[in-house]
């Protein structure tokens, strides 16, 4: 049965690398749904309530069901922006992982300024952005800490998928 792997956290703290990492390491077969692809590539549209991203990235959540797919959904995913969506399509599938970057505003920052593009927007933008503690509260959801690599971090996630 397709998994749903939900992968949250603020800006610059690793979850996009995470997701990518783990679905090269779950191989073929599995969809990755960046929420900045669809909304500022694919969409254009700004990070608001009822942005029209929130159902296009349901929509291709539940394509991936339907062909069999398991579904790495990865962003930002603000709480009162996403939260409804995501509870929704916690019910559609039959087994979900939900991971949460727990971050501190300092670790964040530091792990941004390692990316290509930590160019394009500094320490003032990432502050304004910043929604700590930012939990869905659902039962299968797990945290994790400035004090862990991204190694563990992909190692704990595949441990949770075996």
């Amino acid at each position: 049965m397709p998994k749903l792997i939900i992968i949250r956290g603020n800006s610059g703290s690793g979850k996009y690398t995470t997701a990518k990492r783990l679905r090269y390491k779950l191989g073929y077969e599995t969809m990755l749904v960046p929420q900045d692809v669809i909304r500022r590539d694919v969409l254009r549209v700004k990070d608001v309530p009822n942005n029209p991203s929130i159902q296009m990235i349901k929509d291709a959540a539940t394509y991936g069901l339907s062909i069999g797919f398991d579904v790495i959904i990865e962003g930002i995913l603000v709480r009162k922006i996403y939260g409804k969506m995501m509870r929704e399509l916690t019910a559609l599938f039959d087994e979900t992982h939900v991971y949460y970057f727990d971050i501190s505003f300092e670790e964040t920052l530091r792990r941004h300024q390692t990316k290509p593009n930590s160019h394009e927007f500094g320490d003032t933008q990432m502050r304004e952005w910043y929604v700590a503690k930012d939990v869905l509260n659902l039962p299968s959801e797990k945290l994790f800490t400035d004090d862990q690599s991204q190694d563990e971090i992909l190692r704990a996630i595949l441990n949770d998928l075996q």
